[in-house]
Order: structure tokens, then sequence, then C-alpha cells
């Protein structure tokens, strides 16, 4: 009974049970070698950042199908070559990925012995070969249906009978409403039925791949107790070393190659350079105003004096005149 439920599981349980652990067992890694490429300044992504890293960092099924999608479509989601950088570094990430969910799946689900060798290449580059065909197909289909949804809901939106209802048409906000949930709706319902069509896909490439290896001969037991063999490393001292050797690299990797921060005006916007006003001493300025007292008071005696002697020899120079007109007025007066 068991053994039939397992030959009768749906292709699109198979796909979905091994393609979601595997794209979130590689994120962490590939999060890490994406954080570094973009700290160097080898990719700049732009508005569609989202989107990359959706089909970069977490489907291990794109890394054929995005330069198909940007040759053929046009869509830019970056430029620069750590974009190709991370694309050949996703690749060991995606096969390693696949062969630790693939070997756990086939023995806690399908019951199945796991190849010995190669699983997680066997899956990855029929997966890959897949979405390269089937994620542009993809892409171009939500693409159209979109654009014709969106016009649809626009013609939709300046309908007679919405005149009749509001004296200058639909409100702007309530078309806006009315237009995201038709062409949204649309575009939503197209996408989940292509992605689950694509996932049925991978999950019979699955099923094809398991019907070659044998069933497991062990019990339920058994195959715990191998599932917890499989997860605990030879070497386990070699391994924390490992992690621990990569995480303190990576950390000065990161901090080398991290840009300055602080900002530096251009040559043509530099402010001029203003010094601080020293600090207000009461003391001093005291002082300073003793001083400046003292001075102007001896500069006004000293134009006291000077104006004093200015006007003494004005005036002894008027006496010296007088007596002079005196004397000759009295010469002119005698016979």
């Amino acid at each position: 009974m068991i053994a039939e439920e397992r030959e009768s599981m749906s292709p699109t349980k198979i796909g979905f049970g091994i393609l979601w652990p595997a794209c979130w067992t590689g994120v962490p890694i590939k999060a890490v070698i994406a954080v570094i490429v973009m700290t160097m300044g080898l990719v700049h992504f732009e508005g569609r950042f989202g989107l990359a890293v959706v089909m970069l960092l977490i489907s291990p099924v794109t890394v054929f199908a995005i330069p198909i999608i940007m040759a053929v479509f046009g869509t830019h989601f970056g430029e620069g070559i750590g974009l190709e950088i991370l694309f050949w570094l996703s690749i060991p990430v995606d096969i390693w990925a696949f062969g630790l969910v693939g070997r756990t799946y086939f023995l806690e689900r399908l019951r199945k012995e796991p190849p010995d060798d190669g699983l997680g290449l066997a899956i990855w580059w029929r997966a890959a070969l897949v979405g390269a065909f089937f994620l542009p197909a993809l892409w171009g289909a939500v693409s159209f249906v979109t654009d014709n949804a969106i016009t649809a809901s626009r013609s939709m939106a300046e309908i007679e009978s919405l005149r009749q209802i509001f004296d200058n048409g639909l409100p702007i906000a309530e078309r806006i409403g009315l237009e995201l949930t038709i062409w949204g709706t649309i575009s939503s319902a197209l996408l989940i039925v292509l992605s689950l069509i694509g996932v049925s896909i991978f999950g019979q490439i699955i099923r094809r791949i398991s019907q070659d290896c044998k069933p497991t001969s062990e019990n339920y037991q058994g195959l715990i107790t191998r599932w917890d063999l499989m997860r605990v490393p030879a070497d386990q001292g070699l391994l924390l070393g490992s992690l621990a050797g990569v995480g303190v690299v990576m950390s000065l990797v990161f901090w080398t190659v991290l840009p300055v921060t602080t900002p530096h005006p251009h040559e043509c916007c530099q402010k001029p350079e203003v010094q601080a006003e020293p600090v207000f001493k009461p003391v001093e300025a005291l002082n300073k105003n003793a001083q400046r007292l003292v001075l102007l008071t001896a500069q006004v005696e000293a134009m006291e004096r000077q104006k004093a002697e200015t006007k003494g020899q004005i005036e002894k120079g008027k006496g010296k005149a007088e007596g002079e007109t005196a004397k000759d007025s009295s010469a002119k007066t005698k016979p």
C-alpha cells in the first residue's frame, strides 16, 4: 500500500519536494558571494533588483535561462562582470544542493537507493536544460498576457456605464484599484499555472531518475539511521576548522573591498573654509577693553594738548600782528 502511494505520487509534489529545499539550501552561500561581488563594484543591479535576487539566488534552474531572457526580450537585470561571476559560482552550489536534497528525498519519500555519485549533477543539468527552454517561454507568455490585460483593464475603466454612474468618470483611486485588480489577477493566475507546469516537468525528471534506482532494503528505523549518519561529517574537526577559516577569510575580504563611505565633495562643489570663532573669555575681554580705554584716554589727552598748543601759537601770532599794525599806524601819524 505504501509502495503504491509512493509510485502514484504526483510529479508536481515530487518536483516541489526537491526544488524548494534545494533553493533555500544554496541561498546562504550565494548571498555571501553576491554581497562580496556587489561590494567590490563588479555588478550593479538596477530597478529589477528583487527579481534578479529571486532568479539568481533562490532558483537553481535559471543559470541558462537568464542570459536567454536578456538576449531575446532585452530585459536588463544589471551590468558588470560580477553578473557572469555570480552565474558561474552558483553552478557548483546548485549541484551540491541538489545532491544533498536529492539523496535525502530518495531515501525518505521515494524509498529508493540514491546513486552513489553524480546525483546532484544529474539533477542539475536536466533542470537547467529544461529551465533554459521553459522559463523564457514563461517570461514571454506572462509579459504578453500582462500587456494585453493592462490594455483591457484600461478600456473597461472607461466604459460608458461607469461614466453614467459618476459625473466625471471613475475617480482616479478607484480606477487604479480596478485596473490593478483586473490585470494583476490575470497575470498572477497565469504565472501560478505555468509555474506548476514547470514544477511538474521537473518532477517527471526526478521520477525518471528514480526508476533506475533500486528500492531500499532497510526499514524505517534503518533509514532514519542512514539520514543521521549522512548529516554527520567524517572529520568534524576539519569541517569546523574549514567553516571557521572560510568565515574569517570572507570577513577580511569584505572589509578589504568595502568602499570608503566618507563623503568627499566634488571640486566644483567645495564649500569655502570657515574658521570656528574663538571661545569667549570674559576676563580677557575686560582686560582688552581696559587697555583700549587707557589708549583712547591717552590719545584724547594728547589731542587736547596739541589743540591747546596750536591755539596758543595762533593767539601769539595774532598779538604780534596787532603790535606791528599799531607801530605802522603811529609812524604814519607823526608830522
